[in-house]
């Protein structure tokens, strides 16, 4: 693939997550896309994007902006290039030095179990996806068709949380495959994750009818399960997607506008908080910060890999 493919298939990621600026001579996105002839009906820059006559396409993505006109020298104070965690063929992404990030609510401690009882004998995440399916500890079982425990890598460095399984969850027993599981998805893809890489789950595992909020009694009950399926994984980090699961995970009744741009720790692990998709698809104003949080869970993950 060659740089120009490269930096349109970025851009284009970038675009669909909601970013419309970014930190390269202060051009948005849709004018870098144009600079790289990638946007519908865009031509030449005047200092002419185009490979000159007879030269292969270059390979970097660098030389594709400086010969569409981007700035060829970028001052060091104002970018800096993510090295470590670039993938073969992945294009090294300039980003803007990361702010400090203020350190949140601390639950539990990381060197000792978190619950003792009968679900410590589940030595696996498909035995706790068996105790969910003849779960009768609150009334949810009898109204929903299907048990929805969670999916995914059993290794996974991000365990990622949600609230309760919606209509198309409870139909395939899977959780985040409706509207917002597919926005999640592309979320995911934006920050070079693919959903094998990751554990995702909610905080309840049989629908509410009607998709109600959780009742505090039905959080209190179905709680012990994500609190083992962390145990088994281990993850570098959380993410957090809405109230409940945000609430239930730090044990408080803060807001999530309290409770974003924030490090939190669950037993040890870093735990950040963001709106969850559905949210976002009423929502599209809350789809920027979304971003802002999920390139932070990018940040501590490519940390906790290169410390490794």
């Amino acid at each position: 693939m060659d740089g120009r493919e490269q930096l349109r298939q970025y851009l284009e990621q970038r675009k669909e997550a909601g970013e419309r600026e970014l930190v390269l001579d202060q051009l948005s996105v849709d004018e870098l896309l144009k600079l790289v002839g990638a946007a519908t009906g865009a031509t030449a820059t005047p200092r002419d994007a185009s490979p000159a006559a007879g030269a292969p396409p270059s390979s970097d993505w660098r030389e594709v902006l400086r010969s569409s006109g981007a700035s060829p020298e970028r001052p060091a104070e104002r970018h800096e290039v993510r090295e470590e965690s670039a993938a073969p063929g992945r294009p090294q992404v300039p980003q803007a030095p990361a702010p400090p990030v203020p350190t949140g609510i601390s639950v539990g401690v990381s060197d000792r179990q978190l619950f003792g009882g009968p679900l410590a004998s589940l030595e696996s995440l498909d035995a706790v996806a068996s105790a969910v399916a003849s779960c009768t500890r609150c009334p949810l079982y009898s109204t929903a068709t299907n048990p929805v425990p969670g999916q995914g890598n059993p290794n996974a460095a991000l365990m990622i949380v949600g609230e309760a399984p919606g209509a198309t969850e409870d139909e395939q027993g899977l959780a985040f495959v409706g509207a917002a599981g597919q926005l999640l998805t592309k979320i995911l893809g934006a920050v070079d994750l693919k959903r094998d890489d990751v554990f995702i789950c909610n905080v309840l595992k049989h629908r509410p009818p009607g998709n109600r909020n959780p009742m505090p009694d039905e959080v209190t009950a179905c709680s012990p399960y994500l609190v083992r399926q962390f145990e088994l994984i281990r993850p570098r980090a959380i993410l957090a997607l809405g109230t409940f699961a945000a609430q239930t995970l730090l044990q408080t009744k803060l807001s999530i506008g309290k409770l974003r741009s924030q490090v939190h720790r669950y037993h040890g692990v870093p735990l950040i908080v963001t709106y969850h998709p559905a949210a976002l698809l009423r929502n599209p104003a809350w789809k920027r910060p979304t971003w802002e949080d999920v390139q932070l869970v990018r940040r501590i993950l490519d940390s906790a890999i290169a410390q490794s």
